[in-house]
């Protein structure tokens, strides 16, 4: 199994520590964020990891190199310029059968061969691996009709979302509708195969999943690892 890494951003919510160290270099406990991510996928079958790097790309090829520290194949793709999150796909060789596409920063215990074997199942060209986040309304929300009379009132609702984990499982198809070295995001890209009627399918995760992207999700993600170190690193 074939799995890209999008460790090309600048993780600005992160700053200033991502001024020096791109987001996926960042520690969790003795290693960074991206090395578990990368644990936890050999542990799942994964043996060849594209990184799609571009800001500090030279720090994160000296740190993980060929991948032989871990076992790993690991090869590199360079964007010149920023391609969003999806674009860098287009410059990837080798995406012939079903791979996995996923954010560096992400700490999860997700079993990855489960998310696969899920995929190959459902029969689409892709599947977007989803988590329920409930998010209250400290306000009373105020309903009104088109005229501004109140239809109804509801005191600090909470409501629930599916978003995306950032965590995708692909066909090689997909990467025939990204074009080369324009920028695209994940979302403008579901969409174009949405209207070309192509099966995308989500797969519900109810586990631990946390983007570090912001400060307090990191520093929470510090605590959690160092907690719960044998729930992400079961195998490894």
């Amino acid at each position: 199994m074939h799995a890209v890494i999008l460790a090309g951003g600048k993780g600005r919510r992160l700053a200033p520590y991502t001024t020096v160290l791109p987001k996926p270099l960042m520690p969790i406990g003795d290693m960074p964020i991206l090395e578990v991510v990368l644990r936890q996928l050999k542990s799942c079958g994964v043996k060849k990891v594209t990184m799609a790097v571009g800001y500090l790309a030279e720090l994160l090829m000296a740190f993980f190199n060929n991948g032989e520290r871990l076992g790993l194949k690991i090869d590199y793709s360079l964007e010149e310029k920023p391609l969003g999150t999806a674009g860098p796909l287009a410059l990837i060789q080798g995406l012939n059968d079903t791979f996995i596409v996923m954010n560096g920063d992400v700490l999860t215990d997700l079993d990855y061969k489960d998310l696969i074997q899920y995929h190959k199942q459902q029969g689409g060209i892709a599947t977007i691996a989803t988590y329920k986040r409930t998010v209250k309304i400290d306000f009373g929300v105020i309903e009104v009709n088109k005229d501004n009379f109140l239809t109804g009132y509801v005191e600090k609702p909470t409501f629930d979302y599916r978003v995306s984990m950032g965590i995708y499982v692909f066909e090689p198809e997909v990467v025939k509708y990204i074009p080369k070295n324009q920028y695209l995001d994940f979302p403008d890209l579901v969409l174009m195969l949405l209207k070309d009627n192509k099966k995308v399918a989500t797969y519900s995760f109810n586990g631990y999943w946390l983007d570090i992207g912001r400060h307090d999700d990191y520093e929470r993600a510090i605590e959690e690892f160092e907690k719960n170190r044998e729930m992400f690193l079961k195998d490894v």
